[in-house]
């Protein structure tokens, strides 16, 4: 297999672009960087597409590697022949190079190995050849000795090798996996004696289910494993077994009278004993794979959006942990997430001390200036919620003070709070503390703070437990990464949980950075990155154009633009008549029209930079130190509270996206619990999936279309609705 012409086909690329992305991944260097710094080499390749080229790349290379495998084994065992390496040329999935090698592979004490150590073999070849003039039951007889006693019993020895011989062919084996894809049923029911159980309600649309293999959905394909996971179904995928079995013998069954009929009855054994069970398998493995596949990549679209919610910068913040018994914890923290004070209020059940908690909390109000209060959206956060708004309310009556509340997801919270970071950062205090201070500093920064959790563990995906973890992980540390080099990182203040995902960091380099910054002071140029240990030159190159500076002593290190192109970027000021101190003073707005006049590839040509380089560092040096989550619609404060009881059958309402699943999309519409708009409520035209519409944090506009208040349920429509 040519890889780097499959690739270049597979992802319509140039030759040349594809070579050149294979070489800059070999040399080492990390895909934002390739992303951002290498866009001449790529054809501006985003990230996106060159993680998904890169674990391609993988897939091929590890097909490549196994095939050379299996031919070093069957040529070791002398069994080599061309047909077997014309068959692994063509093989494009490791599936069918598994299929190939199946019949040289080291088995298992099995029937047919028993027969075939008995020196039944030439008797299944001689019945194969199914010569309509052999006497099976005489030919049998020169088979017999002091372990085999009988014409049946040789005769059934020889059945059993053919039946794995069936087993065992590559083309028997797909096409039988196609039928069980094409016209297979998906079933389900209650497992014996789980019918009456509570749990098993859950499950309750699948106590008898059936669904074409071939139509069913990723997420009902991963509700059905994880019900027979927890052995409250059991699942199975149903053909029509008589029309498998005549596939299984087609390819072996002649008109050869006596011995015909025994092949026949040996496909039969060899489908229903053998090939049924393990394609059962394999479809079953691939139908989750497949699912699984489609549920990470719905977790990486719900995460990017979510950690890339514009910050709510330079507020004076209350966190909120919502609780009943043992109390809301409370946390103020400053602009820059510096905790200030931090106390627990009893306004919610069983207590009720409604008059005792607005009278610390409007002195807390007062005493720091709060501005808004972030709400955690668990247990209690209704109450909290209604409490929240006649709180604010009464401050706007009696202070004038203006004050907004947000409810934000707190999923992971409490991972993070018992985590050994939240120890490490604070110490002192105890977990529903740390709590508060995360609901608080996920809206002052959602991506400064929900790094620091397991991505697992944000609430935007669906059975992502059930994943293959190790895929999982690297999926969603893919995200990541792009997220937090995308944005940028201070140098001067972000913690080690940020600067890890830095491309070309790692968790120990980004400690040693840490300790350089607590030894030596603010970093005040990049070039300082080469005196921390264990940072070299080539992690320098991945890292540096991704780690800013603010108030350093180049205003180039504020910006996105690489040391490597510093002096391209400065003779593109000379070129302009502009210097750095412009640049800092923010006096070259105009620099766009200018490179425009100039003409943009006169321009590129005598700064010795390719246009799109030259067009990110112009964008850079207009706006240097500028957060391209600036641009997104920032959380809405909140001045009252509603409830599911309010809500009226066509009443409009402006929502925020807070996860997109394979069937919907659930919205935030101020209500405390999450409305669902179904895939077919989404937009007129027909769409494939709700991620073609909708994303994380997206406003739209909404109109309510059912409520089951006793269920808890919201449905919602966003097809406009008449008045």
């Amino acid at each position: 297999m040519d890889i780097l012409q499959t690739i270049t086909q597979e992802f319509n690329l140039k030759p040349t672009h594809a070579s050149n992305i294979v070489s800059l991944i070999d040399e080492g260097n990390t895909i934002p960087f390739i992303a951002r710094y290498r866009k001449e080499m790529t054809g501006s390749c985003d990230d996106q597409v060159l993680r998904e080229l890169f674990d391609r790349l993988t897939y091929l290379r590890n097909l490549e590697k196994r095939k050379e495998e299996v031919v070093n084994s069957i040529t070791e065992q002398g069994k080599m022949t061309e047909e077997i390496v014309s068959a692994l040329a063509k093989a494009v999935t490791l599936t069918e190079v598994e299929d190939i090698y199946r019949p040289y592979k080291q088995k298992r004490k099995t029937r047919a190995s028993i027969a075939i150590a008995k020196g039944l073999q030439p008797l299944a070849e001689l019945i194969l050849l199914q010569d309509k003039t052999l006497d099976i039951q005489k030919e049998s007889q020169k088979f017999l000795t002091d372990e085999v006693t009988s014409a049946e019993e040789a005769i059934a020895g020889a059945k059993d090798v053919i039946a794995e011989m069936i087993s065992d062919d590559a083309a028997t084996r797909k096409k039988l996996r196609n039928f069980f894809f094409k016209h297979g049923d998906l079933v389900s029911c209650y497992a014996k004696g789980k019918e009456a159980a509570d749990e098993a309600k859950t499950y309750g649309m699948y106590a008898d289910y059936r669904e074409p293999v071939c139509e069913a959905k990723s997420h009902r394909i991963l509700a059905l494993n994880r019900g027979e996971k927890e052995e409250y179904l059991k699942v199975s995928i149903e053909v029509d077994g008589e029309f498998a079995k005549r596939i299984a013998a087609a390819s072996f069954l002649k008109d050869g009278g006596e011995s015909s009929k025994l092949v026949k009855e040996a496909a039969e054994d060899s489908y229903e004993r053998l090939i049924a069970p393990s394609v059962e398998r394999e479809v079953r493995a691939q139908l989750f794979e497949e699912a699984s596949e489609q549920a990470i990549k719905m977790f990486e679209l719900n995460l990017k959006p979510l950690l890339m919610q514009p910050p709510v910068k330079d507020k004076i913040t209350m966190g909120w942990d919502p609780a009943y018994r043992t109390g809301c914890k409370i946390c103020v923290v400053d602009g820059t997430g510096k905790v200030l004070d931090k106390t627990v209020v009893f306004p919610t059940p069983p207590q009720n001390k409604v008059v005792e908690a607005k009278k610390e909390l409007k002195a807390l109000i007062q005493k720091y200036g709060v501005e808004v209060i972030s709400c955690g959206n668990g247990t209690a956060s209704k109450e909290s919620e209604i409490f929240i708004a006649e709180l604010i309310k009464e401050i706007k009556a009696e202070t004038g003070r203006e004050v907004g509340y947000v409810i934000v997801n707190e999923a992971g919270a409490s991972v993070y709070s018992a985590s050994a970071l939240g120890k490490e950062e604070f110490p002192d205090y105890d977990v529903t503390a740390r709590s508060a201070v995360s609901i608080a500093r996920r809206l002052q920064d959602p991506l400064a703070e929900l790094i620091k959790i397991d991505p697992k563990s944000i609430g935007v995906g669906q059975y992502q437990h059930d994943m293959n973890e190790k895929r999982l992980d690297s999926a969603l540390s893919g995200v990541l990464e792009d997220c937090v080099n995308s944005v940028g990182v201070d140098l001067n203040t972000a913690s080690v949980s940020l600067l890890k995902f830095v491309a070309g960091l790692n968790s120990a380099v980004a400690k040693n950075i840490v300790v350089y910054r607590e030894a030596n002071g603010r970093f005040k140029s990049r070039k300082q990155l080469l005196k921390v240990p264990k940072l070299g030159e080539k992690a320098y190159t991945q890292c540096a154009g991704f780690l800013r500076i603010d108030g350093g002593e180049n205003i180039l290190d504020n910006t996105a633009v690489h040391p490597e192109s510093y002096a391209k970027a400065e003779k593109l000021l000379s070129l302009f008549s502009y210097t750095k101190e412009d640049v800092k003073a923010r006096r070259i707005a105009d620099l766009k029209e200018k490179i425009k006049a100039y003409g943009e590839e006169r321009a590129a040509r005598e700064t010795e930079l390719d246009r799109a380089t030259l067009n990110d560092i112009v964008n850079e040096l207009i706006k240097p130190g500028r957060d391209i989550r600036e641009g997104l619609p920032a959380p809405t404060l909140r001045k009252d509270v509603m409830g599911i009881e309010d809500l009226k059958v066509g009443m409009e309402l402006t929502g925020t996206v807070r996860n997109v699943v394979d069937f919907g999309a659930f919205i935030d519409i101020g209500v405390h619990q999450d409305g669902l708009v179904h895939i077919s409520q989404i937009t007129e035209k027909y769409i494939r999936h709700p991620s073609e519409v909708l994303k994380v944090g997206q406003v739209v506009q909404v109109w309510v279309k059912e409520v089951d208040i006793k269920k808890n349920r919201i449905g919602l429509t966003m097809k406009k609705q008449p008045k």
